[in-house]
């Protein structure tokens, strides 16, 4: 063998030997990667999402507390008699308050109604500085107005499945809208909103 091919074979096993290294180590770092990702994947395991569900409730029950204390001042001030219940529902933090003849708080249509529970989650807000979803109800007018836009509901999507013709319902709030989508989708068909406030509406569409 020539001192040049000798020259060549050492060269040649040299950088064979740095392709071995380089693909030990690529494997190494492979392995530590999925090391970290499975670690990181059992630091946000159940226990993690378990946190973060108890640290959600207890944050929706903060603003329930919060609206509770400005709501009965409110009623202090406006010197009415009314029981307080909170409550969390889904995402939402609930309170109802129920009385002997809190009509007054309500309004015809519950415009009174909408306008208190706004005017609740702006103190929510200056108290958390989040914005709030709160629900206020007011002599269970809320829950009544649901059961009653649930029939209505059934009742339209009915007529569009005989009819198979989008129908469009009366100008609602967005809470009774909201009842009415939930409502449409349940029963297997589709809804949509149409006009501006406030005489946004909902329009039931056939399959």
């Amino acid at each position: 063998m020539t001192q040049e091919s000798a020259q060549q074979e050492a060269l040649e096993g040299e950088e064979q030997a740095a392709s071995a290294d380089d693909a030990r180590t690529s494997t190494v770092a492979g392995v530590e990667e999925v090391t970290h990702d499975l670690t990181a994947q059992a630091a946000q395991g159940p226990g993690s999402e378990s946190s973060a569900a108890e640290r959600r409730l207890a944050e929706l029950e903060a603003e329930g507390d919060i609206a509770a204390d400005y709501l009965e001042e409110l009623l202090d001030i406006a010197d009415l008699d009314g029981d307080l219940d909170m409550d969390v529902e889904g995402d939402r933090a609930s309170v109802s308050i129920v009385g002997a003849d809190l009509s007054q708080l309500v309004g015809q249509h519950g415009e009174v109604l909408d306008a208190l529970q706004e005017l609740t989650r702006l103190a929510v807000y200056r108290e958390t500085g989040e914005r709030s979803r709160l629900m206020l109800d007011i002599s269970g007018f809320r829950a009544q107005k649901r059961t009653e836009l649930e029939a209505l509901a059934a009742d339209s999507v009915a007529q569009v499945r005989e009819s198979g013709e989008r129908l469009s319902l009366q100008p609602m709030s967005p809470f009774e809208r909201k009842v009415v989508h939930d409502a449409v989708a349940e029963a297997g068909l589709s809804s949509e909103s149409e006009g501006v406030e406030p005489r946004r509406y909902v329009v039931v569409l056939p399959e």
